[in-house]
């Protein structure tokens, strides 16, 4: 008889270890956003900073583009092959993607404008 209550303890603190690491547990995926326009400025933030390196996994895009002239594209310089334009010309208003990113170098620009309004960051 002792070995049921003992056995029901056990089971009952696995149940309790199981469900606070799954609260506790990272989302899966992160949000950055990217904002294009009105004038000729691209940008690319997480937490509100500038994006410099990100970890490899699944992102959610947020794109606010505030002008039809310009677009936002992002592409994966090195490492492999990988290129997206995430709002398009003469599309205004908010945008949202889901993008899987590997390691390798980035760059976001305004396919346009792209002499001047461009930015990379770093896959790790």
């Amino acid at each position: 008889m002792i070995r049921r209550p003992v056995a029901l303890a056990i089971a009952l603190a696995a149940a309790l270890i199981a469900v606070s690491g799954a609260l506790s547990a990272p989302h899966a995926g992160q949000t950055v956003n990217g904002t294009v326009g009105p004038g000729f400025t691209i940008t690319l933030k997480s937490n509100g900073k500038q994006v410099k390196s990100l970890k490899a996994g699944s992102y959610s895009f947020v794109v606010a583009d505030k002008a039809s002239i310009h677009n936002f594209v992002l592409e994966k310089k090195k490492g492999g092959t990988f290129e997206k334009e995430l709002t398009s010309v003469p599309f205004t208003g908010t945008k949202t993607v889901k993008i899987k990113l590997s390691p390798g170098e980035y760059e976001f620009y305004c396919r346009p404008h792209e002499s001047v309004m461009k930015g990379e960051f770093t896959v790790t």
